[in-house]
């Protein structure tokens, strides 16, 4: 048995093909994906900088709290005064004074690339109301940054008279 393979006629041929449209409607298809991820990929790298930008932070605030471990009571009970020993402001760089890189564009120093962290040390009273009140302060460090976006970040602890400074001193 001998099967003839069917040809369709000439006007049929033409249905088979992609009309111009068709491809448009592709082309556009395609363009907004290709939008799609790049916008993806921007806003991945947006936020890896912005989580860069808070860990930085955090570990600028973790440094100036485990400063604090080092005051006396009476170094810290004097804050604000004359004969202060904690400053109240302060900066910090986010790339840290550093020789220990390879690359040359990485070691800035502390005037180098990058954005400042402005911070702020507050103490005060703890605001409690038993017996120990004058035994407890609250310090709280804030530290403010613009890196494209104004951005800031806080810690608060409490230290005390009878706290772990007693054991350095």
């Amino acid at each position: 048995m001998k099967l003839q393979p069917v040809i369709p006629p000439a006007a049929s041929r033409g249905i088979r093909a992609f009309s111009l449209i068709e491809s448009m409607v592709a082309a556009c298809i395609v363009g907004v994906l290709f939008v799609s991820l790049y916008g993806g990929i921007t806003a991945g790298f947006g936020a890896l900088g912005s989580a860069r930008e808070d860990l930085r932070a955090t570990q600028v605030m973790i440094d100036k709290m485990e400063t604090l471990r080092l005051y006396s009571w009476t170094q810290v009970s004097t804050f604000g005064s004359s004969t202060s020993y904690i400053p109240s402001t302060f900066t910090e760089s986010f790339y840290p004074t550093t020789t220990n890189y390879s690359d040359s564009t990485v070691s800035t120093g502390a005037t180098g690339s990058g954005f400042i962290y402005y911070g702020t040390v507050a103490v005060t009273n703890s605001g409690f109301s038993q017996n120990y009140s004058n035994s407890i302060k609250l310090v709280t460090i804030t530290l403010n940054w613009t890196n494209g976006v104004a951005r800031s970040q806080s810690m608060s602890t409490y230290v005390g008279q009878y706290g772990i400074q007693n054991y350095i001193y």
